[in-house]
């Protein structure tokens, strides 16, 4: 709830950021970075020994599961915190992640963690047929208890 509202104080400092000649970047929340510095680490000494093209297995509930799933729910909350930015503070965020690698780290991460066959095996609110069920065709229900 909080990321949507976030970009508003960054909006307020745009106006002394336009004379200057070199590239402009400026950082999401210090906060959020911080720990996805920190999630990046940790995800590439687990992906380290998979090469892109190749897919890790993670055990659900494991450690390394947690790990990912937290990384993962991180870059959700970035990507809120880019929707509700303004298209000028998009760019400066934009040119931040470019510099700090993230968003090529986030690729090969996924790449990484895609399965080969991504069948679909829970419950869909749908009556089964004769198609098969993927998560890119399955919309996923994450309540958390």
């Amino acid at each position: 709830r909080l990321m949507p509202e976030l970009p508003k104080f960054d909006d307020e400092d745009l106006k002394s950021y336009g004379d200057e000649e070199e590239e402009l970047a400026l950082s999401p929340p210090a906060a959020l970075m911080s720990v996805l510095a920190t999630q990046e680490l940790l995800l590439e000494n687990i992906l380290e020994c998979i090469p892109v093209g190749e897919f890790a297995v993670i055990q659900p509930l494991s450690d390394e599961f947690c790990l990912v799933l937290g990384y993962l729910l991180t870059w959700k909350l970035t990507l809120a915190f880019f929707k509700a930015a303004s298209s000028q503070l998009r760019v400066l965020y934009s040119q931040h992640l470019r510099r700090t690698k993230s968003l090529n780290k986030l690729l090969y991460h996924l790449f990484r963690l895609m399965p080969e066959n991504p069948v679909f095996s829970g419950p869909t609110s749908e009556v089964p047929n004769k198609d098969t069920k993927t998560f890119f065709t399955e919309e996923l229900h994450l309540d958390v208890k």
